[in-house]
């Protein structure tokens, strides 16, 4: 445990305590609610903090949402209006990581109703963004937070007509924007990644992994010590924010293979090695508040992955990141065209 400031926040910087922190949820509970509003009196989630335990994902929805993956990103791709204008990574997949969580997450609905609610999430997303992103929470009156709270309520006005959805408006939306913004942002990272490395006999799924090991979009999480807890050795006081990074254990040399001296590289094929597990750096994290679009997440990225790899893809400016809200590329601008010599 590494104390940060003199009263805190923690940094839980070993697999074994972050594993700690996050499967033990009567000490370490999940802190705040995403709009950072603080409001939290009409929740009715089985934790402290009224955060919500969602179950995973079963496979038929993984499956519905990654054939409707696949055929969004098919039509986004020839709707790019020619082959030496650079595609936007960052745009070009929203609408499909859109329409894909969102036919997972409601399999009942039609595809009208599915695109709909998709664009009205990307809507509540974009004006999530300068909430998040701002130093302090916006005042209530704020245009920030009427645009968000606008936003936000178009959003739930348009799932509370739905039937038998199972789950509250809110933690819908809740599920939705996070299962659609995070595979925006790693799904930019993989491409800005195959842009900067050769081709070759790579698997897609090496390709993923690697991706979310060097910039997990949700580079760090927090949870609150309900009670004093000894952690590490150490005392740490009730009500303590404790961090816990999955930027930092991805680079954490027992957790990877390969040379420690090439850590910070992206080298896929690392992961050919026998004895190391892919994710053992908990990038979608663990115990109840694991990411429950875990499966469809890694195979949008997979079937991102295999696209990439069947082409050039060149990066037509070098690609920086936004630490605003998580970590994401920007700009990731890139051509594509089909690669000579396709790999096996």
């Amino acid at each position: 445990m590494v104390r940060l400031d003199g009263h805190g926040p923690w940094l839980a910087s070993t697999p074994d305590l972050v594993k700690q922190v996050l499967t033990d949820p009567d000490r370490f509970d999940f802190p705040g609610d995403v709009s950072r509003s603080g409001d939290l009196s009409g929740s009715v989630g089985d934790t402290r903090s009224g955060h919500t335990v969602f179950a995973p994902l079963t496979p038929d929805r993984v499956a519905l949402g990654s054939e409707t993956f696949d055929e969004q990103w098919q039509r986004a791709v020839e709707a790019h209006p020619a082959d030496h204008v650079s595609f936007d990574a960052m745009e070009l997949l929203r609408r499909p990581v859109a329409r894909s969580t969102t036919a997972a997450v409601l399999p009942a609905i039609d595809e009208q109703q599915r695109n709909a609610i998709g664009d009205l999430v990307l809507g509540w997303i974009d004006a999530l963004g300068p909430v998040i992103s701002s130093r302090r929470p916006p005042r209530r009156w704020s245009r920030r937070r009427r645009g968000e709270t606008r936003a936000r309520l178009a959003l739930e006005a348009a799932l509370d007509g739905l039937p038998g959805r199972g789950q509250s408006a809110a933690e819908l939306s809740a599920m939705l924007a996070a299962g659609i913004q995070v595979p925006i942002a790693a799904g930019a990272f993989l491409l800005a990644w195959l842009g900067s490395h050769e081709g070759g006999d790579v698997d897609p799924v090496h390709v993923a992994w690697e991706t979310i090991r060097l910039t997990p979009p949700t580079w760090i999480t927090a949870r609150v010590t309900s009670r004093l807890v000894e952690l590490g050795g150490q005392e740490v006081p009730a009500n303590s924010l404790v961090l816990v990074s999955p930027l930092l254990l991805g680079r954490h040399p027992d957790l990877v293979p390969g040379d420690p001296e090439t850590i910070t590289h992206f080298d896929p094929d690392r992961w050919r090695a026998e004895g190391r597990r892919p994710g053992a750096w908990l990038p979608f994290g663990a115990g109840p508040h694991a990411c429950p679009g875990r499966n469809l997440g890694m195979a949008q990225l997979v079937s991102l992955a295999r696209w990439g790899l069947g082409r050039e893809i060149i990066l037509s400016e070098p690609a920086t990141i936004d630490q605003s809200r998580g970590i994401f590329p920007s700009p990731c601008r890139f051509t594509a065209a089909p690669r000579r010599e396709p790999p096996t």
